[in-house]
């Protein structure tokens, strides 16, 4: 099933409206595979991000590309976060719940992501329990976010005793 440029227009531009489970998962797992291609290229890329220009010539362009990368890939998860609330706002106010609670997760993993990238800049500044708990907190609200919109509560049931 393909997607049309309106239909990406109504799912990740606008919190307005409501989507089915399906239509959730189409769009999320759109934006994860954007997300996964994006970070695989820094991962290959991250290591010259951090070499100092004042080498040769090709050394200078080869950290400046890393760079520009860098600043790519921030400005465009920013965008992907910002994407995977108006497509979560809207699954939220199918089930008749709060649109607010699709800020939940992106904040999360903005906040976990950030943490996880700063720690080993600042040299042991920051607690690393502080990372965990930021880890573990994003774990807990990724699986609920799953479960509530991505409609895997039907299947395993409210948590009961």
């Amino acid at each position: 099933m393909s997607i049309h440029r309106s239909d990406l227009s109504f799912l990740y531009r606008s919190d307005e409206g409501e989507i089915g489970v399906a239509t959730w998962w189409r769009g999320a797992l759109i934006l994860a595979t954007i997300f996964a291609v994006l970070t695989l290229g820094w991962v290959a890329i991250e290591p010259y991000a951090d070499k100092s220009l004042a080498t040769t010539v090709v050394s200078t362009i080869v950290v400046l590309t890393a760079n520009l990368y860098r600043l790519a890939y921030g400005f465009i998860c920013l965008m992907l976060l910002i994407s995977l609330y108006n497509l979560s706002a809207k699954r939220w106010r199918n089930l008749g719940r709060p649109s607010s609670f699709a800020g939940i997760l992106p904040v999360a993993l903005a906040i976990a992501a950030a943490l996880n990238w700063l720690e080993p800049r600042v040299g042991g500044a920051l607690p690393h329990a502080l990372i965990i708990v930021a880890d573990v907190l994003l774990v807990v609200i990724f699986l609920w976010t799953l479960g509530e919109l991505g409609g895997l509560r039907a299947y395993f049931g409210p948590l009961r005793r």
